[in-house]
């Protein structure tokens, strides 16, 4: 069946990778970048089946302009790729709170300005399915990417509750968590400052190992292309989806060590509940209620 995509960031990396995948397989796709002349062999390519739009993804008004040409090339918008971002390298002292902002506004503000945008057409449409653009520093901290991993922390939260609220008018949710790939993500639009002394050890050795690591990712671009144009398709789909070996391996052995953590605590946490009289936990006499509906602070 024919769908209507609207991918962002599709001018190089996975991005541009997914939307060629998309358009072969005889979809109509919405293309946008930052600037369009870096797809201008799409309609050459693909004719009709492609329209290639300006957007910065910060920009709400232009979020609406290529939400609605999406909407009109095929009376509707059935996939949104929320996949434009970037991260540079620098410790949390040395990176300014103004290149903080710029990085949360692109990676976590650009996915809330798109959701929003397309959210109405969905509802009216009762169907669609949001893909959204995490990374494997979206669920473990990656040192020396402090805007990203905070952006991309946030985008699998607010995810989560999108999920919720779309399964009630039939939308699906989907978050990208891709490791290592062969793309440009290092090239001449990414800083990688090794920074000052004190932090070498992590700073200093994520934009070595960037460096060193850059064209022998083990990652293949086409192939997760090709894995997240199934994901449409499934009457249940993953609500996150790790791409890469790499990814699966690290979020297995992190999430091990959460449980852990939480399980390791128990007691001490549970100790902030009221007493409850006949149900007395084992830390300083306190209770452990089993009513999850209590609210937080």
């Amino acid at each position: 069946m024919r769908k209507s995509w609207l991918i962002t960031g599709c001018s190089s990396g996975i991005g541009r990778a997914l939307s060629e995948t998309v358009l072969a397989a005889g979809h109509a796709l919405v293309a946008t970048a930052r600037d369009p002349d870096l797809l201008a062999d799409f309609p050459a390519r693909y004719g009709d089946a492609v329209r290639v739009a300006a957007l910065d993804v910060t920009d709400p008004d232009a979020a609406q302009a290529a939400v609605a040409a999406a909407r009109d090339s095929v009376g509707g918008l059935d996939v949104l790729v929320n996949n434009a971002g970037y991260g540079n390298v620098n410790s949390i002292e040395d990176t300014s709170l103004d290149e903080f902002r710029r990085q949360i506004e692109t990676n976590l503000f650009g996915t809330i300005i798109l959701c929003k945008a397309a959210i109405p057409v969905m509802r009216a449409q009762r169907s669609g399915h949001i893909i959204q653009f995490s990374s494997v520093g979206g669920r473990i901290g990656a040192p020396g990417r402090a805007p990203y991993s905070a952006a991309k922390w946030g985008v699998e939260g607010f995810s989560e509750v999108l999920a919720a609220e779309m399964a009630l008018i039939g939308v699906k949710v989907t978050v990208i968590e891709p490791g290592g790939f062969r793309t440009n993500f290092a090239d001449d639009s990414t800083t990688l400052d090794e920074g000052r002394p004190e932090y070498d050890a992590v700073v200093g050795a994520a934009a070595r190992m960037q460096r060193a690591f850059d064209g022998h990712q083990p990652g293949d671009p086409l192939r997760a292309a090709q894995v997240i144009l199934q994901v449409p398709a499934m009457d249940v789909p993953p609500f996150r989806l790790p791409l890469g070996r790499d990814v699966s391996e690290a979020l297995e052995t992190a999430d091990r060590a959460r449980l852990d953590e939480v399980l390791r605590w128990r007691e001490l946490s549970n100790s902030t509940n009221f007493p409850q009289t006949g149900e007395v936990g084992a830390f300083r006499g306190q209770v452990n209620p089993s009513d999850d509906t209590l609210p937080s602070r």
